[in-house]
């Protein structure tokens, strides 16, 4: 093989070997480091390789907590991003809370990353605080107004509680409940109207915050609004009830009654059924006593005039009774 061939492919495999070695190898990241001055030997690069640790994520934050006077060890970062933590956003953590004389470890500052909180965004909190705007809350002072309010709580951040502590959701609905109590104990409306600094005073003084992440600088109510009358609302509701439950009880005394009458008038027939049989039986039962001679025909026959007088005492009375109607008819 000519020395020309011989040589092109040494040459080859040198390219290929450093290829291969400034690949798995990061070179660069550790003369960067190096001209930082932070010392990070070249087979502990090589050793996160094997771990499968990406050395940028951790080199890279350490450069930056040196630069700034953290003092950090690269086997802390490497733990932490190992846990699954943001190696990043805990350095800058910490140097933003040094910055801002806030008093944060790197052990605290992990543990907030790795409890899923943004450490960062906790320690801008603590510095500048946030704002936090509630939907309209309606409660119902004692006059039965609804009274809506609106109020922007301002939090600060509380470091020690992150891990742990409660969210914004639990300061949202702890502010309402304290907004509804405190429109609730009102006697108006119109007090709550006239001084709407009263639910803030008296939200703050419930501590709130307690067991929470953050610390409760100031309610201010945003905005208040009248609603519904409830009270007169309830009041409608309840006649309305009222007004049915008479209505069913009559309709179920009218139905008595209905049953009532239809039970006389069956015993009204039930009677004239007797009487009719009754009289029925009377032809008979004289019949009977002419044959057994209790009863002759004169008898009979004075029965039959006592009748007749009957009859006609009962048609004059009648007589006598349709004159004077008639009389009073011709009077009117």
């Amino acid at each position: 093989m000519p020395p020309e061939i011989m040589l092109i492919i040494v040459l080859g495999l040198v390219v290929v070997f450093f290829a291969v070695l400034f690949s798995f190898v990061p070179v660069m990241l550790w003369i960067s480091a190096w001209a930082a001055g932070v010392r990070v030997g070249i087979f502990t690069l090589v050793g996160m390789r094997l771990r499968r640790v990406i050395p940028s994520r951790v080199v890279n934050p350490l450069i930056k907590a040196v630069k700034a006077g953290l003092e950090l060890s690269i086997n802390k970062l490497e733990g932490h991003y190992l846990a699954g933590g943001n190696v990043d956003r805990v350095v800058n953590a910490l140097i933003a809370a040094q910055r801002a004389n806030i008093d944060l470890s790197f052990e605290r500052a992990a543990a907030i990353d790795l409890a899923g909180r943004d450490v960062l965004e906790a320690v801008q909190m603590s510095v500048n605080p946030k704002v936090i705007e509630t939907p309209f809350i309606a409660g119902v002072a004692m006059d039965g107004i609804e009274v809506k309010a609106k109020a922007r709580i301002t939090v600060r951040a509380n470091i020690d509680r992150l891990v742990g502590g409660a969210g914004e959701d639990t300061v949202i609905a702890r502010v309402g409940e304290g907004i509804v109590s405190t429109i609730g104990s009102a006697k108006s409306h119109k007090e709550v109207l006239e001084n709407p600094d009263m639910i803030s005073q008296t939200v703050l003084k419930k501590g709130l915050d307690s067991g929470t992440a953050f610390e409760i600088l100031s309610i201010d109510i945003a905005d208040i609004d009248i609603g519904k009358n409830i009270g007169a609302g309830l009041q409608t509701d309840q006649a309305e009830a009222d007004k049915k439950i008479a209505q069913a009880k009559a309709e179920e005394r009218r139905a008595m009654a209905v049953a009532q009458e239809q039970e006389m008038k069956a015993r009204v027939e039930e009677m004239r059924a007797k009487v009719v049989e009754a009289e029925a039986e009377v032809p008979l039962a004289m019949a009977e006593a002419f044959r057994s001679g209790n009863m002759g025909v004169m008898d009979y026959m004075n029965m039959k005039n006592v009748m007749a007088d009957t009859d006609m005492r009962e048609s004059i009375g009648k007589a006598t009774d349709d004159g004077k109607d008639g009389d009073k008819n011709t009077r009117k």
